[in-house]
């Protein structure tokens, strides 16, 4: 599409927002049950493009995808006449006599530009949270999974008139014109380079955004951890969709007294998860493209491989692949690395690993293994993250109950449930004065009891 045709498309949304049809909570609910049901029913489509753009198994599109989506919803759903409420607040004494309530109303039409790692969950769940609160929405997916991004063009074409929801599919001059066009909100989940653009875009015409972007979440295991458990949860996590995942673990801190017994550990749920040969593995998944497994395989330095550090050109797959003997002046530490590549690098304290965390750009994700309940609270308490797990990794961001979002350099806003409700909701402050009676203080000319009053009011 054009400039013009994106400008005729966003126009037309901004009329049917106009006409108030999404606004009736009643839409709104056939709206999602309608994905629901297009979800459940094309479950096998989402699937084979998943492993078409990315080789992800069946299993794993629908664990941390589709299934994800469809959680989504059913939150949504059981929730969204509550969310939709005016909401009525306390009124102070010097606004007596009067209502105060908040108003939720959707911003209009919105923008969900999306990545290629997770197509499906990371395009369906924004709009979910959109939908819910009254939006329109044009969806933008990546280029870089074409068979997810054209399922989900037909996918909403089939669900929904373009006025209401569409998908711009194409790659950057796509892109760059639908960032020309002013819209009432902007969700964003993609690399920092170009969030920043994305932004800097947005600020022209005071639009708010939403930022979900990455940066190197770190994994620190201490001396009290169970390190085989640990370990177990740190591979699933790592090499969950080949580590091209925002939150997967970047690099692990670990205590140098079980380091040792710690990588022996990391090796053997390799190849319990993965087996001997990951690259012959069929759920093993690919890197998205060339360009990202060319980058990735350029961070392995081989004299550091620890285990695996194979990998196929043919079909862009690398094994899964760890690092011993890493320094923070290694090309592998001076990127978020994104692939199935993990760095150890040990400590001796945790005063380090706190200042070591927060010297840096505040990561997405930050995971902590141990059992000392004060070494959890002192990591969780001061380091600067943007969500997290105890005792595990990458989970936390698969439930409604909880805000997903980043802070500083790794994003700004957040969604899931009713914080995503939120995200796209501006909530109206509204003052409902009663006419029966009037208050004078307020008035000229004051009075020595009327300030008086007006002291006591508002102590």
């Amino acid at each position: 599409m054009n400039q013009e045709n994106i400008h005729a498309l966003v126009e037309a949304q901004r009329r049917f927002f106009a006409g108030g049809e999404t606004l009736p909570v009643s839409f709104r609910i056939a709206a999602l049950k309608k994905l629901r049901a297009a979800l459940i029913e094309r479950e096998t489509e989402i699937a084979q493009a998943l492993y078409q753009d990315l080789g992800k198994s069946a299993e794993e599109g629908y664990m941390c995808e589709t299934g994800l989506v469809i959680s989504e919803i059913g939150y949504m759903l059981r929730h969204i006449r509550r969310y939709a409420k005016e909401q009525t607040v306390p009124t102070p004494l010097t606004q007596f006599a009067a209502r105060s309530y908040r108003k939720p109303m959707p911003y209009g039409v919105t923008l969900i530009m999306s990545p290629w790692n997770y197509p499906v969950l990371l395009t369906l769940d924004p709009l979910v949270n959109a939908l819910a609160a009254g939006n329109t929405a044009v969806i933008k997916p990546s280029a870089y999974a074409p068979a997810t991004a054209q399922l989900l063009q037909q996918l909403i074409r089939d669900l929904f008139p373009q006025e209401y929801v569409a998908v711009v599919t194409g790659g950057r001059a796509e892109n760059a014109c639908l960032l020309e066009e002013k819209f009432d909100y902007i969700f964003f989940t993609g690399s920092k380079a170009v969030g920043q653009l994305v932004l800097e875009k947005a600020a022209a015409h005071l639009t708010p955004v939403t930022l979900e972007l990455g940066g190197k979440s770190p994994c620190i295991v201490d001396n009290t951890a169970k390190l085989e458990l640990a370990a177990r949860r740190i591979v699933f996590g790592k090499f969950l969709n080949c580590g091209q995942t925002c939150v997967a673990p970047d690099y692990i801190l670990c205590h140098e007294s079980v380091k040792d017994q710690l990588i022996h550990c990391l090796k053997a749920e390799i190849r319990r998860q993965y087996g001997d040969d990951p690259l012959s593995n069929p759920a093993y998944g690919k890197i998205i493209s060339q360009k990202h497994f060319d980058r990735v395989t350029g961070l392995i330095q081989k004299e550091k491989v620890a285990h695996g550090g194979d990998f196929d050109p043919q079909s862009c797959r690398i094994a899964p692949t760890l690092l011993d003997n890493v320094t923070w002046e290694d090309p592998v530490m001076g990127q978020e690395i994104f692939g199935p590549v993990l760095p150890i690098l040990t400590f001796r304290d945790m005063e380090s690993v706190i200042q070591t965390v927060n010297q840096r750009e505040t990561p997405l994700a930050l995971y902590i293994f141990s059992q000392d309940k004060q070494t959890i609270q002192a990591v969780t308490t001061r380091c600067a993250f943007g969500g997290g797990c105890v005792n595990d990794c990458v989970v936390h961001l698969a439930t409604s109950e909880m805000s997903f979002g980043g802070m500083g350099e790794s994003g700004m806003g957040a969604y899931h449930g009713k914080v995503g409700f939120d995200a796209f909701t501006h909530y109206k402050s509204i003052l409902d004065k009663k006419t029966w009676m009037d208050l004078p203080l307020r008035y000229q000319p004051y009075s020595k009891l009327g300030d008086r009053l007006v002291h006591t009011f508002l102590k």
